[in-house]
């Protein structure tokens, strides 16, 4: 970063107490802009000039999401954080501890963050309660949510003998939860979602975690928003049944997988219940054991294991592969 934007402009950058403001809650998390100004108590396009200066200074960057644009620090996305914005980021921390007028500013944000926080919640909870009864029902079908995520948690402790995850990508987050569940075991989280809903569910579940530990993106399972070999660790969970062309989303899952990598698809066995495609969507009706290996070899993947899970009517199928050299 210093090579490309001279110090005397970085610290220009920060000689304004909004933005000083700024780079404290973006220490916190991941905000909107519009989310920026309600905290900030300032219009959006006086805070939008203010991101500008910071991120022209490279100590915070933007990230498009549907309609909406989110910023945090410099180097989210799984990268280090540049030395320099770590540095800036220990100065005001003691700045807030040395100065009470800053300290109190500061509280008084975050203060503000907390009420954005109880939002997110009270709008996931509204969410939920008006979709339940669909949930419910598909619920009814399968084994309950506990015993299917300690055997995925098992099969990838298995694949990655203990050495953790990685860059994790989780397709389809839904409402975060899978993301939630591996994030201690990840490097890294990208947790991905076509439905801007569904990933203000997931930007509620997941809000206490460490800032820059998770990315939120908008995006297609067929054609995924990142470039080759960027994760250890690719993840479905009840999200391949709604593809159209499963081998499609399976060789973009491949393309950004790297090499010794591993992915893990958590769905259904095969089955007949044809009004899961007009009541819940669903393009394929489950998966054989046989065309789950195909999709895996002509993918590029060396499966590692399966297992089924039954209890009810649907039962529940985990398989686990490995990413062979592209």
């Amino acid at each position: 970063m210093a090579a490309t934007v001279p110090l005397i402009d970085i610290l220009r950058a920060l000689a304004d107490p909004t933005r000083l403001r700024i780079m404290r809650l973006l220490a916190s998390m991941e905000l909107a802009v519009g989310e920026l100004a309600q905290v900030l108590g300032q219009s959006q396009p006086r805070v939008s000039r203010h991101v500008k200066i910071l991120c022209d200074a490279h100590l915070a960057e933007r990230r498009r999401e549907g309609a909406w644009v989110f910023l945090r620090t410099a180097g989210g996305g799984g990268r280090a954080v540049a030395p320099l914005v770590g540095a800036i980021g220990e100065v005001l921390a003691a700045a807030e501890r040395a100065d009470a007028e800053f300290a109190a500013q500061c509280a008084e944000d975050r203060a503000h963050l907390d009420a954005i926080r109880a939002g997110r919640q009270a709008h996931s909870q509204d969410y939920f309660a008006r979709h339940a009864n669909e949930w419910d029902n598909l619920r009814s079908l399968h084994i309950d949510d506990g015993p299917v995520e300690a055997a995925l948690a098992e099969l990838l402790a298995q694949a990655s003998g203990g050495a953790g995850l990685g860059r994790l990508l989780d397709v389809g987050t839904g409402t975060g939860r899978i993301a939630e569940l591996f994030a201690d075991e990840a490097a890294h989280v990208t947790a991905l979602d076509r439905s801007p809903d569904m990933l203000r569910l997931a930007r509620t579940r997941l809000q206490h975690l460490p800032a820059g530990k998770v990315d939120l993106v908008q995006g297609d399972f067929a054609q995924l928003p990142f470039g080759a070999a960027q994760f250890d660790t690719v993840l479905f969970h009840q999200v391949l049944h709604y593809a159209i062309a499963p081998e499609a989303v399976l060789a973009e899952a491949a393309r950004v997988t790297a090499p010794g990598g591993q992915i893990a698809i958590v769905d259904f066995a095969a089955h007949d219940r044809e009004d899961l495609r007009t009541r819940h969507a669903h393009a394929r009706l489950g998966f054989t054991d046989a065309q789950m290996a195909a999709l895996y070899a002509d993918a590029g993947f060396v499966p590692l294991a399966e297992r089924a899970l039954a209890g009810r009517e649907l039962i529940v199928k985990l398989w686990t592969a490995r990413r062979v050299a592209a």
